[in-house]
């Protein structure tokens, strides 16, 4: 694992700052799109809006 993490460090000590700000980016949406996925599984009957709306709450409250 620590291999792993090695290479991980590289890779990203070799990522310019655009590359490194489109990554966190990119987790950023998946993480709004895995919560969205866990709102709609608790609640099937709500409607896009209201999932939407619970994920900007949860993130919104999020803290750092």
């Amino acid at each position: 694992m620590e291999e792993h993490n090695d290479i991980q460090t590289q890779v990203f000590r070799q990522m310019t700052a655009e590359q490194k700000v489109q990554a966190a980016m990119r987790l950023y949406w998946s993480a709004r799109g895995l919560k969205a996925a866990w709102i709609r599984n608790q609640h099937p009957n709500w409607t896009p809006e209201q999932v939407e709306q619970a994920v900007r709450e949860v993130f919104a409250n999020a803290r750092t």
